[in-house]
């Protein structure tokens, strides 16, 4: 008695699925793209660049006006084309660094950041690229205001004691250093909202340590603040596109150094907690 044996039928193989790794370069991309697609960021980025400019036009027509009328603020006397074209860098610096705030610790209050380190399990390149590509974008719009500011400051106080223009000694490195100043900034906020992964939290953060802890420092002993005062980050950012200096001011390079180091810092608190603790 003979039996039949029917032919087993495997199933078709499914189609091998290609294989994704988790590069650098897609990292920066896919930060790159979250950043973009922010109404935020637009919006704030926009922000600053008006703030740059147009504190720096006000700070001009004052000056313009002061001079010609004789009767010139004392705060003025001394300010050339730079100085009237950066004044808006403090105001700047704000938008900036809220944004990079944002970057970070708007992740954390939105529960994205679970997502995006699921994608990205090392979690480091993670801070890196947001770091990078909003550095990058505020150091682009920091340059870009900072010299557009500067070529219609220095045509409103033309004829003027304060008249500069782009060939006269340091303009161009000033000018390069607040956007460079204003990109650290950025990076510095980034770092504030993954350390905190608060918005409220790296807002006040950034704006104590810009903007309120040098009013205070006025309160200590003039000794002490001679000592201290040069190496706060506002300060040290200031010296890296201030014209001239004296000796309670740091040099350039000096103030780059310290602002750099203040950045890493922000960044090395980032990455400890990032490392450290669970998202």
């Amino acid at each position: 008695m003979s039996t039949v044996t029917a032919p087993v039928e495997t199933p078709p193989a499914a189609p091998a699925r290609p294989a994704y790794r988790v590069t650098g370069r897609r990292v920066l991309a896919s930060e790159w793209a979250k950043l973009w697609s922010l109404r935020s960021t637009w919006i704030t980025l926009g922000l600053g660049l008006l703030f740059l400019v147009a504190f720096g036009l006000i700070a001009a027509s004052r000056y313009k006006s002061g001079y010609g009328s004789g009767h010139l603020d004392r705060d003025f006397a001394q300010s050339t084309a730079v100085r009237l074209s950066l004044f808006g860098t403090n105001f700047a610096q704000l938008a900036l660094g809220v944004l990079g705030v944002l970057v970070t610790a708007g992740e954390y209050s939105t529960g994205m950041i679970r997502s995006t380190m699921a994608a990205v399990p090392r979690r480091l390149p993670v801070l890196w690229s947001k770091a990078a590509v909003f550095g990058l974008v505020a150091l682009v719009v920091g340059t870009l205001g900072a010299f557009v500011a500067f070529g219609f400051g220095s045509s409103i106080v033309s004829g003027t004691p304060a008249a500069m223009s782009l060939t006269h000694a340091g303009v161009v490195r000033s000018l390069l250093g607040a956007g460079l100043y204003l990109g650290l900034v950025g990076v510095i906020g980034t770092a504030l909202g993954a350390l905190l992964r608060s918005v409220a939290g790296g807002i006040s953060v950034l704006v104590a340590t810009l903007m309120l802890i040098p009013g205070l420092i006025s309160l200590l002993p003039s000794s002490w603040q001679d000592d201290i005062s040069p190496y706060l980050p506002s300060n040290a950012g200031e010296s890296m596109f201030a014209l001239t200096h004296d000796s309670t001011t740091l040099s350039p390079a000096a103030g780059l150094l310290v602002f750099l180091g203040w950045t890493a810092l922000a960044l090395a608190g980032a990455a400890y907690r990032l490392v450290r603790s669970d998202v």
